[in-house]
């Protein structure tokens, strides 16, 4: 899919949001799937909706190295909008608590789970644990489930050691 941005209508701009879910349409197309999430990336680079969506195209793929940019930009856009340092590892515990499940907080911890989650299974086992770590002081109600996750990934990590 690709987008004209010679159109005539430039008064009407193209609809992100319509242009990605071109790729829950093509769900089994991969490749047009992708196409529908790089062109609304094209003309939304900056719209959390779109970004959320390439995160979880990519996740989806099991393509954690490409979905891992869209995790962290959601971190930045979902720290920027609380009013919260933009760089994660600067965010003050308790920061964003998801006692009563608020939006704005939710988005961040999700956003800080999935950056973890892709880091530890890209093969970046202590990064992706230092994110988690993180999830954890900034959201002590524990919402996601962030200390369950690091148990996992500390005994997957064990057993790994274990079979060399």
């Amino acid at each position: 899919m690709t987008i004209d941005l010679e159109r005539d209508d430039l008064d009407t701009p193209p609809d992100p949001l319509a242009i990605l879910e071109g790729a829950r349409a093509a769900r089994s197309e991969p490749e047009r799937s992708e196409a529908a999430v790089l062109a609304a990336l094209q003309v939304a680079p900056n719209d959390r909706d779109v970004r959320m969506g390439a995160y979880k195209f990519y996740f989806y793929n099991s393509r954690l190295a490409e979905a891992a940019p869209h995790a962290a930009w959601c971190v930045r856009d979902g720290a920027h909008a609380l009013g919260l340092p933009e760089d994660w590892r600067a965010l003050p515990p308790g920061s964003a608590d998801c006692t009563g499940f608020p939006k704005p907080q939710r988005f961040l911890v999700q956003s800080l789970v999935a950056l973890g989650w892709c880091r530890a299974r890209s093969g970046d086992i202590p990064g992706g644990l230092e994110v988690l770590a993180k999830v954890i002081a900034v959201d002590p109600s524990d919402g996601f489930g962030a200390r369950r996750i690091v148990e996992v990934i500390e005994r997957a990590a064990v057993a790994g050691d274990e079979d060399d």
